[in-house]
Parts: structure tokens; sequence; C-alpha cells
């Protein structure tokens, strides 16, 4: 048996004046956390709502529901759910094979597809 003790450390609180971060190369855009389904997503994003934090209302990704918040730092975070998943827009046998564009971007599919590198299979 390993002893717990093995893994302990050190942890360093330091109180500072907030300061929101810059996006750029090496940073983290945001982190993301899992909800089973529709309910288990309603419940995340209401405990978020107790703790003083504003999640927007819910976006329909089409292959997942996702809501989004920021800490007080302006770290972003997303709650997103499992499915529908991507055979809820496409035929298995389809996957990777077609390209799937939300019906928002299909006016522009032409410049999309123009700009995708050449994929043999």
């Amino acid at each position: 048996m390993i002893s717990p003790d093995r893994f302990s450390g050190s942890v360093i609180l330091e109180k500072v004046d907030p300061q929101t971060g810059v996006t750029g190369r090496g940073t983290i855009h945001h982190v993301a956390f899992r909800a089973r389904d529709e309910e288990e997503h309603e419940r995340m994003r209401t405990e978020v709502q107790k703790r003083g934090l504003f999640p927007n209302e819910v976006i329909d990704r089409h292959f997942f529901k996702a809501a989004y918040f920021k800490s007080p730092g302006g770290v972003l975070f997303e709650i997103s759910t499992d499915g529908p998943g991507y055979k809820s827009a496409q035929k298995e046998e389809e996957l990777g094979k077609v390209l799937f564009l939300p019906s928002w971007l299909e006016s522009r599919r032409e410049m999309i597809e123009k700009g995708l590198p050449k994929i043999r299979i």
C-alpha cells in the first residue's frame, strides 16, 4: 500500500487584486464540465447561480447543449451535455465523410470548404 503522504504537497494561496486574463498562445480558452443529460445540466447550472455566478441561457450546439459562465477573475467555464451526439446530425456511416455545418453557416459552405485542406479517405 502506498502511503498518502507520498503524494501530499503544499498549496500556496496569495491574496492579489483580480485581473482579467489575456488570451493568447499557450493559454487555456475555457474549462468544460460534463453533464450526463439535460436534467443534470440544469442542476449544475442552478448550482452555479446559487453561488452568485451568472450562466447564460442554454445554447443548443446540435451535438450537445451548453451553458457558459465566468469566474470573478474572468476564467470561462462551460457545462455541456453528453448528447445527443454526432449521430443526431449524420448517419453513422457518413460521419467524417461529409462536412456538417449548422444551419446558420450553410450559406457560407462554399467559402468554408475552400479554406479546408484536402483529405483523402
